[in-house]
């Protein structure tokens, strides 16, 4: 059975990793902060002290890291993932980073003579502990194919998208979205409340309507409650705000919703609000409605 490498064990990491092992494959991982992977080694997981051990141990290493210069980091740099190099190694990043850093990542280990594959995923721990993310994949396809069991056993839908860069393009697509639903959620729940109509009564309007979304569904259930336990971190979504709008940017767009998205992301970490879900945007933005009408 194929080995799997892990580079990054944080919350989206941890998850897979445990999904990983349950479906039997073999897996060695490593994490910066060693506490990180305790819970995947008590689970079977080998845990190494660098991505080169990663590498060595794995025939394809999946690297989960904050942004791109992590990846580059754990790819390029002192005992690193490309320094384990050896015959058939593939790297897959699901980290979401600029589809133009990631097309640049991809050509500096294809000069190395490894293959690597966006692998960006759409859902959180609590998709990813049951093999129900959504993977989208960039580079070449006949690696993908190859590989293509691994990746059903992480994801139950999976899309091959083209070259490098375009499955990272497509998340920070994506991400947008949920940047966008979770402001406009905050905002409908605050003009509610505003003329003393219960939260609970807007939501199951808007769920009656072809509006309605999964997170007005599910999460926007415990926004009301101010229930804010992180699956993906404010501060997470403000970073990612801030890779699209370069990438934005990059790709000679203006993005007005996403710039003026960023700057309220920004202001909230700011404000302390960075360690709670993304949808704790709904805290800031009852913070600022009621300062405005003081």
């Amino acid at each position: 059975m194929m080995r799997i490498g892990l580079v990054g064990t944080g919350l989206l990491g941890n998850a897979v990793g445990l999904h990983i092992l349950e479906s039997g494959y073999e897996l060695t991982a490593f994490n910066r902060t060693k506490a990180k992977t305790k819970q995947l080694q008590e689970s079977g997981a080998k845990i190494v002290d660098t991505p080169k051990e990663v590498a060595e141990n794995s025939d394809i290493v999946f690297t989960v890291v904050k942004n791109a210069d992590a990846v580059r980091r754990v790819s390029f740099g002192d005992s690193c993932i490309s320094c384990g190099k050896h015959d058939g190694l593939v790297v897959a990043d699901m980290s979401t980073i600029n589809p133009i850093a990631s097309k640049e990542i991809a050509d500096e280990f294809a000069k190395k003579g490894i293959m690597m594959l966006d692998t960006p995923v759409m859902g959180g721990p609590n998709v990813a502990i049951k093999g129900e993310l959504v993977m989208m994949v960039g580079g070449d396809r006949e690696t993908f194919e190859k590989h293509r069991k691994v990746f059903d056993v992480i994801a139950n839908k999976v899309f091959y998208l083209g070259e490098n860069g375009t499955a990272h393009a497509v998340k920070l697509a994506m991400n947008l979205q949920i940047a966008m639903l979770s402001l406009a959620l905050s905002e409908g729940i605050t003009l509610a409340r505003g003329a003393s109509i219960e939260p609970e009564v807007f939501l199951q309007i808007l769920n009656s309507t072809y509006f309605k979304t999964g997170m007005s569904e599910t999460k926007a259930y415990k926004m009301i409650r101010d229930s804010f336990e992180p699956t993906f971190t404010l501060s997470n979504l403000k970073k990612d705000l801030d890779t699209i709008n370069q990438a934005a940017h990059d790709f000679g767009l203006e993005l007005p919703m996403a710039k003026k998205a960023n700057q309220l992301y920004q202001d909230a970490v700011e404000k302390g609000f960075g360690d709670l879900d993304y949808t704790g945007i709904l805290a800031y933005i009852k913070e600022i409605a009621k300062s405005n009408l003081a």
